[in-house]
């Protein structure tokens, strides 16, 4: 059975038992961030952040809506934008511009999904009499 010990000092090593077992050395640390427990080398590099540890942004969430609520129209689970509005209790508007989002072009999207958006680049400027042709949405957050 394996044994986890967490060491906080001393360098990496290797070591052979006899009967063929190997331990491994590794020191690190365990530090709690925002909740999450985050892996500390000896050198202070922390692990990699893990993509489903991120907390999604606010455009993240909306483009995410608009797709599920356009799937529940295409599937027949809801007959309309009104329909939806009406069992989430929002505003019709809103359930329209968030599922206009489903037409951005596909690199506007990843550039959502990857948080590399431009800053200047606001969720009313992507929901809102979104242009259906991908250049002319690219020259809005080209601006």
């Amino acid at each position: 059975m394996s044994d986890i010990r967490i060491q906080k000092t001393g360098e990496p090593d290797i070591l052979q038992t006899s009967d063929g077992r190997l331990t491994l050395s590794v020191p690190i640390q365990i530090k709690r961030r925002s909740g999450r427990k985050l892996i500390t080398l000896p050198n202070g590099e922390t692990a990699p952040v893990r993509p489903w540890d991120m907390t999604p942004t606010p455009l993240q969430l909306a483009l995410a809506r608009g797709h599920r609520w356009l799937a529940m129209l295409e599937s027949g689970e809801a007959t309309s934008l009104k329909e939806i509005a009406a069992r989430e209790e929002i505003d019709n508007s809103y359930v329209s511009r968030m599922v206009n989002l489903t037409t951005l072009a596909p690199d506007i999207v990843a550039a959502i999904l990857d948080d590399t958006l431009p800053n200047h680049v606001t969720l009313f400027d992507l929901a809102s009499g979104t242009p259906l042709l991908w250049d002319e949405q690219r020259a809005i957050i080209d601006r």
